[in-house]
């Protein structure tokens, strides 16, 4: 698992977000941990390393 920090686009806290270092691409919604809002993610992973993130306010 990766371990990526952001802030969060609503109460503009700094969360982390847990990503699977097996995969190559996660897109979802997940809650801030602080504020309980849905965030919309698109995650792009390599070798084990995060090469693309965004975080937005989900639609």
């Amino acid at each position: 698992m990766i371990e990526h920090f952001f802030t969060c686009p609503y109460c503009w806290q700094r969360v982390s977000l847990l990503i699977d270092a097996g995969t190559d691409r996660f897109e979802g919604i997940e809650d801030c941990e602080v504020c309980c809002n849905p965030i919309e993610f698109d995650v792009s992973v390599e070798a084990g390393s995060v090469v693309g993130f965004s975080a937005r306010k989900a639609q």
